[in-house]
Formats: C-alpha cells, structure tokens, sequence
C-alpha cells in the first residue's frame, strides 16, 4: 500500500519539478476520478430524469420533439460512457507507471495538455500526425 501524498488544495503541476513526481500523479489521480465522479452522477440525473419524463403526450410535434431530445441525451451518455473506459485506461496507466509518456514516442507529455485533456495518450506532434495520417486514409 502506497503512503497517501500531501496535496496542497492549490497545488498545480510545474515544469520545474521532476516529471510525473508523487505529487503530479497525485494531482491527476484525483483530477481523473473527480471527472469519472461528476459523469457517473449526471448519468444518473439522466436516468432518473427520463424515469419522470416517460409519460403519453398526445400532440405528434411535442412526442417527437421530447423522442429527438431523448435521443440525443442518449448519445450523449453514451459518448461520456466511452470516455469513463479512457479515465479508467488513465487510471491504469497512473498505476502502472507509465502515465504522461506518449505512446508512440515515449516522450513526456506537456502538463500543459495533460492538465486540460488528462486523458492524452499522446504528445500533441505524435497527436497530430496521427489525425494527418488519419485524414489521408480516410480519404482514399
């Protein structure tokens, strides 16, 4: 069992301390998992809001207008749902040491991008020559 890490509330990550220290992954750790937390309780908002809104509306405009926002809620979700599997592959790699490293160049990932996308899995090069990549095989 690790010691617990002593985080300032306003601590931030900075460039002048040893890359993906105790206290830098301390700080995402609990940056991953307040967002896995705060997407879990609006899934359940959903949920519970769509258990009051099940009810007949008789006028066709309205039922159809309240089934697109349905659905798009639901696409919604479901876009969250997949990004919780990122957070949880985060969480992973914090644990396995290998957090903030990319992975295709195994090269630190800027604090920076981390700190906004915690989830990244690549450097914003590596990031963008696989979109480029991407765009051209898309293409053809």
């Amino acid at each position: 069992m690790k010691a617990e890490v002593f985080l300032p509330e306003d601590y931030r990550p900075a460039e002048d301390e040893p890359f993906m220290n105790d206290r830098q992954l301390e700080y995402f750790r609990r940056k991953l998992h307040a967002w896995k937390a705060e997407i879990l309780r609006e899934s359940l908002d959903t949920i519970e809001g769509m258990k009051d809104q099940t009810r007949n509306i008789p006028d066709i405009a309205d039922r159809a207008s309240e089934e697109t926002d349905r659905a798009l809620e639901l696409r919604t979700r479901d876009r969250q749902r997949k990004l919780v599997a990122k957070i949880d592959a985060a969480l992973r790699r914090i644990e396995e040491g290998e957090y903030g490293y990319c992975e295709i160049t195994g090269e630190p990932i800027s604090l920076k991008r981390l700190d906004a996308r915690p989830i990244a899995t690549m450097t914003l090069e590596a990031q963008e020559r696989h979109e480029r990549r991407e765009k051209v095989h898309r293409d053809d």
